[in-house]
């Protein structure tokens, strides 16, 4: 798709970049002129998408719910660009586990990469930000966090519920210094992980119930991403944007 934004001398993070809409966001940001550091715990993963965006691009593995991780990504960020202006907390993990059958260690691990991920990322960045007095930092929600999940199981709606919470709280404490927080809420996505946790007939259910009769691809979210990145959404912050056919009406 053309890209019609600019982002010209802006350096961007992206993690979970090495697949689906990490990926694609990444693609965009890239394609529009930004300097983009593609984070993945997959090391080849990111390594495979940094490469295939070109010299704007830096491969940055590592764990998001691990601190020094998140601090090592942030330094070299930093170091090689001279500075962070967009952080784009994309990573997250889902299983369709029941409550009832559910350990306390995949509980943990959904909310730690979910949730804990976009807190550790959002903090490492902030001392950068409010020395440009500019930032825009966005968050991957999702109609699970304002209903209930589709395919992921309750510490997936629980997480991306938080994930809202985390926003509006930090988008009221980083506003004095030039950063606006905001969520994208996508609905059911052509992604690897979607593809993983679903059945063509249930793919063809859900699809044949949504206002609009089809899935959402990649680049459609990236396009929300990359505008409220961007100055056009200067005035925007604390807001959950919903990009999902609307599914929530059916609800």
């Amino acid at each position: 798709m053309p890209v019609n934004d600019d982002f010209t001398g802006k350096v961007a993070i992206v993690t979970g970049g090495g697949q689906g809409m990490g990926r694609a966001v990444a693609q965009h940001f890239v394609e529009a002129g930004a300097n983009v550091v593609v984070n993945d715990k997959n090391a080849d993963a990111a390594t495979r998408v940094a490469d295939s965006l070109g010299d704007a691009a830096l491969a940055a593995p590592g764990d998001v719910t691990v601190k020094a991780d998140v601090d090592r990504v942030v330094a070299s960020t930093a170091d090689t660009y001279g500075s962070i202006d967009i952080l784009v907390n994309n990573a997250g993990i889902l299983f369709s586990t029941t409550l009832a059958d559910m350990e306390e260690d995949e509980w943990d691990l959904v909310i730690d990469v979910n949730m804990k991920g976009t807190y550790l990322f959002s903090r490492a960045v902030l001392p950068y930000m409010k020395q440009n007095s500019w930032g825009r930092i966005v968050n991957f929600s999702s109609t699970a966090g304002k209903a209930v999940s589709t395919l992921g199981g309750p510490h997936y709606t629980a997480a991306k519920a938080g994930i809202l919470g985390l926003t509006r709280a930090a988008a009221k404490e980083f506003a004095p210094y030039g950063i606006t927080v905001n969520a994208v809420c996508p609905g059911l996505v052509n992604t690897e992980m979607v593809q993983e946790n679903v059945t063509p007939e249930q793919l063809d259910a859900y699809l044949r119930s949504f206002p609009i009769s089809r899935i959402s691809e990649p680049w459609e979210v990236a396009e929300l991403v990359a505008f409220l990145a961007s100055d056009r959404a200067a005035y925007i912050t604390g807001a959950s944007l919903d990009i999902n056919g609307g599914d929530l009406m059916i609800s």
